[in-house]
């Protein structure tokens, strides 16, 4: 029984890479872990049935380079390779061509498996499937710019950290500072949040964003769309938001209760703007004339409130530029703590995301002092 649970988990690694389009040789390498290293007609098979499912999700030239892959492993091993599977590669040779398929799948769909462990049931934010799966649009193009459609290894994180600690977020406010494909919000409104605000500074990354909140099951003008017999009431709000230009009065009428941002400390010109939005943020709301605060709800903000707080999860790519947001939070009179080894997720919900390095990010907390 033992044994059959940890191949039916081993099966759902590999069918979760596929979706997940990690690199070909990883969902390669997964699936010899599920047959004690080597690919046996069974493996074949199953990676011939979610091919042909692949190119009904604009997912063909993937599953053509996993194919390709398939085959020359196996003739390396001097093994078989099943009909099938020959015919399927031959298909996708036949009807497109190489270029063809990048220029239509610059956006392509990525399907996320949040895997909760065995024995986790009892988690608040753990289904009853022990799975999460967010369909995402994303981008091919990031050498074009296109960066804000692209999953980054802090927003998976930061993913995790929301999933992991459900409490810290269920009813409260949480405003997302370059919201890119949405998957964070996502994950925020799965832990009832009680409202979301996504943000971009891009309107292409906007837009994307929102066609992925409809995805899954979202609606980004009101509220999340009501499952049958289900009772929701998380709000997620979409804003265009350049930091540049964005007013201290603007964000000061938003008054969220945690703010978020994954991987936004990446250029230094864009530093002065990004802590400029994030003290506004942070800034606690105005005295009223009896000395109570005013607040956008009453009943969200009692006596004793926590006081607010900035999750920043980010991989440190240029120390230097690290050290330039390091400055400027100490200029703003904002405080800032790295919370990564008291606030890593207990769980790896990505276990078989070979491509997403959990080591290489970090946690940090920003508050005003």
């Amino acid at each position: 029984m033992a044994a059959e649970t940890e191949a039916e988990s081993q099966n759902l690694h590999v069918l979760s890479a596929f979706l997940a389009m990690e690199p070909v040789d990883s969902v390669i390498t997964l699936a010899r872990g599920c047959t004690g290293g080597s690919i046996t007609e069974n493996a074949q098979r199953f990676f011939w049935e979610i091919c042909v499912k692949a190119a009904t999700n604009g997912n063909a030239s993937y599953a053509k380079k996993l194919l390709k892959k398939l085959i020359n492993e196996v003739e390396l091993e001097n093994g078989e390779v099943l009909d099938e599977v020959y015919e399927e590669y031959a298909l996708y040779m036949l009807t497109s061509k190489e270029d063809t398929l990048v220029k239509e799948n610059i956006r392509i769909t990525k399907f996320i498996s949040f895997l909760f462990p065995e024995g986790s049931y009892k988690h608040p934010s753990c289904p009853r499937s022990r799975k999460l799966v967010i369909p995402l649009q994303c981008s091919l193009n990031m050498l074009e710019g296109d960066t804000g459609c692209s999953i980054w290894p802090s927003s998976l994180f930061l993913s995790e950290f929301v999933l992991s600690f459900p409490e810290l977020f269920a009813n409260k406010f949480c405003f997302e500072v370059g919201s890119g494909v949405g998957m964070v919000g996502i994950c925020l409104a799965h832990v009832k949040a009680k409202k979301v605000i996504l943000t971009d500074g891009d309107l292409l990354t906007l837009s994307n964003m929102k066609l992925n909140l409809e995805r899954n099951h979202l609606n980004y003008d009101d509220e999340l769309l009501k499952q049958p017999g289900e009772a929701q009431s998380t709000q997620v709000k979409c804003i265009h938001l350049p930091w540049e230009t964005a007013s201290e009065s603007e964000l000061s009428e938003y008054r969220p209760d945690i703010i978020l941002g994954a991987d936004v400390i990446y250029d230094p010109s864009c530093l002065p703007h990004l802590l400029r939005v994030l003290v506004a943020l942070l800034n606690k709301p105005p005295k009223r004339d009896n000395g109570s605060f005013e607040t956008e709800d009453s009943d969200t903000t009692p006596q004793g409130h926590s006081p607010k707080v900035a999750y920043i999860a980010s991989v440190i790519r240029n120390a230097d530029t690290f050290n330039v947001f390091l400055t400027l939070v100490d200029q703003m009179d904002l405080s800032i703590t790295d919370v990564t080894a008291e606030l890593r997720p207990p769980f790896e919900l990505l276990p078989y995301m070979h491509s997403y390095d959990r080591s290489s990010v970090r946690l940090f907390s920003i508050s005003s002092r």
